[in-house]
């Protein structure tokens, strides 16, 4: 916050000696604050001003023109530190009051850049289960986050609607239901039927044959199979449907794996011409051997094609389509390789945005007792942890504020919010054993906390009634737990930049929650409504800012901020 500014004037104070860019890598937040707001160590500086650090320090203080966000500076030893002037923190706040933080930054970084993110890809006829959220969340914040900033983001969610499993599905629909049963009930059947596919196929291999028999008859577009493959589609989607919408989650495309199989073709061709594609025990691979990795696998012996020729295919169609500036791929670090290998392939193609391709990749999600598996059915389903987020949240509502109006919306926003910040809170490349106790806790660092802070403000505004900002006697919130809040309420930018360029929704998640303990460490040394009027509308101020931008940092991570709680 403010490190440009003061950049500037320091990069100025050494006659050019010292770059802008130069200065601001190396500004610093002190750990203790009777040490500044932020300090410049000079000891790097040393060796290309040829003088010492102390000596740098001092000349810099005695030559610098700060901005005016600075009040006073400081030398200690080989550090120049800078104290905030409270007047124009104040002031630079209430330039902001009218901001409206749900549009976009102030600095439209992204103007005319599409970002693509490509991310959930849901598997067609599998329910959602816990390990689809971290993907599902992350995805959707980021899209949230580049939009913030100007960006044109699209949002991809690439089906897992092609493979065997749907020759093995309309065998078991064949074996033990019928189109009408499935087409009338839920993914959780379909997922049923395939679970008891996987049990009889283990005693009878000749199911496997069929399967294969079946989905080759959907690959040639036989009219029955395609029926199948249909319903199949059909009921997941409406299925999955709904849980987008409870997330807050969209997406601007559902192209999936089957949409790319009439775009394979001109890829291997090209492939062929660069002399890119070497056959090996019949299949087709493109070596990658001198960048120390396995061959990329493109075509079976059986003339198959996989998941990374379709992958280049899409690569393909997405830049001819959306000319992309970035084009993020959220998935699991268990792809690692896959993605190494597709981006290594593209380039040695000749693919012009390969530089431009990245895998923004995130832990794994495990039970308490395990892995998870859909076919031997050890899953936690998305919807029943949503459920039971939400039946808790309804219990300590109608236990702490039984006259609240809407409790079920309430109850749904809360217990909603709590799961989708639980997966948004740690870096995402961190495993997590998924425990409903983890995420049903609704204490310390959490959704419910930040909403209820945001809640808090909403009642001190309505009992407030209107702000005069002009009439507001800014020295009311000028104590150091006044400071803290109008500093932290500063830095909403750089925390939402943060999580844009490090691809980590997280700074943003532990901003709000940083936001919340700051003002209420403040609301319950200061009274909000007291009898001096100037001191009211500072302080009315102040929580006006705090629940907008409580607001704005929850919505950037697809939760809602209720005005009671």
């Amino acid at each position: 916050m403010f490190e440009k500014e003061i950049a500037k004037s320091i990069a100025a104070a050494s006659g050019g000696a010292l770059a802008e860019a130069e200065v601001e890598a190396a500004l610093e937040t002190p750990k203790e604050s009777r040490l500044g707001d932020l300090a410049l160590p000079c000891f790097k500086f040393a060796k290309t001003l040829r003088k010492a650090p102390p000596l740098i320090a001092k000349e810099l203080a005695e030559s610098l023109l700060p901005p005016d966000i600075v009040g006073r500076t400081e030398v200690a030893g080989g550090y120049l530190n800078f104290f905030f002037s409270a007047d124009a923190l104040c002031g630079r706040l209430a330039s902001a009051a009218d901001r409206d933080w749900t549009v976009t930054a102030g600095e439209r970084e992204g103007e005319g850049k599409t970002v693509l993110l490509d991310f959930s890809s849901v598997n067609i006829a599998k329910p959602f289960h816990i390990g689809h959220l971290s993907t599902t969340v992350i995805g959707a914040a980021l899209y949230r986050i580049f939009a913030f900033l100007g960006y044109t983001p699209v949002g991809i969610n690439h089906l897992g609607d092609w493979g065997t499993q749907f020759g093995k599905l309309i065998v078991a629909v064949k074996k033990w239901s019928d189109i009408d049963e499935v087409r009338a009930k839920d993914e959780y059947f379909l997922n049923s039927l395939y679970v008891r596919y996987h049990k009889e196929a283990e005693s009878d291999p000749s199911m496997d044959e069929e399967a294969r028999a079946w989905f080759k008859r959907i690959e040639d577009g036989d009219r029955e199979a395609t029926a199948y493959f249909d319903v199949f589609k059909e009921v997941t989607m409406r299925a999955v449907g709904k849980i987008y919408d409870r997330l807050g989650v969209k997406f601007d495309s559902y192209a999936g794996e089957s949409f790319y199989n009439d775009k394979m073709q001109p890829c291997l061709d090209i492939l062929k011409e660069k002399g890119l594609l070497t056959l090996s025990e019949g299949a087709e691979v493109v070596r990658l051997d001198e960048w120390d990795m396995p061959p990329c696998l493109l075509v079976k012996a059986d003339g198959a094609t996989l998941y990374a020729t379709r992958d280049i295919a899409a690569a393909y169609y997405r830049a001819k389509t959306y000319d992309f500036y970035k084009c993020l791929y959220v998935v699991a670090y268990q792809q690692n390789l896959h993605f190494k290998q597709l981006f290594k392939v593209l380039e040695l193609m000749g693919f012009e945005k390969a530089a431009d391709m990245e895998h923004v990749a995130f832990g794994m999600v495990s039970l308490e007792d395990g892995s998870m598996s859909t076919r031997s059915g050890r899953v936690v389903w998305l919807s029943e942890v949503l459920d039971k987020a939400v039946e808790k949240a309804r219990k300590i509502i109608e236990e702490k504020n039984p006259e609240e109006a809407d409790k079920d919306a309430v109850a749904e926003s809360v217990g909603v919010g709590a799961v989708v910040f639980s997966a948004l809170w740690n870096n995402r490349i961190k495993d997590i054993v998924f425990s409903f106790d983890k995420v049903l806790n609704f204490d310390g660092e959490t959704a419910p906390y930040v909403q209820y802070t945001h809640a808090r403000c909403a009642s001190a505004l309505r009992k407030g009634g209107d702000f005069d900002l002009a009439a507001a006697d800014m020295r009311a919130i000028s104590s150091e737990e006044g400071l803290d809040v109008v500093k932290c309420l500063l830095g909403f930018e750089d925390a939402v930049r943060l999580a844009a360029k490090t691809r980590e929704p997280c700074y943003v998640t532990r901003y709000a929650v940083e936001l919340a303990e700051k003002f209420n460490r403040f609301y319950i040394g200061h009274r909000i409504i007291g009898e001096d009027r100037g001191a009211t509308n500072a302080r009315l101020f102040l929580a006006y800012m705090t629940k907008s931008t409580l607001a704005a940092a929850l919505g950037l991570i697809g939760i809602s901020a209720p005005e009671s709680m």
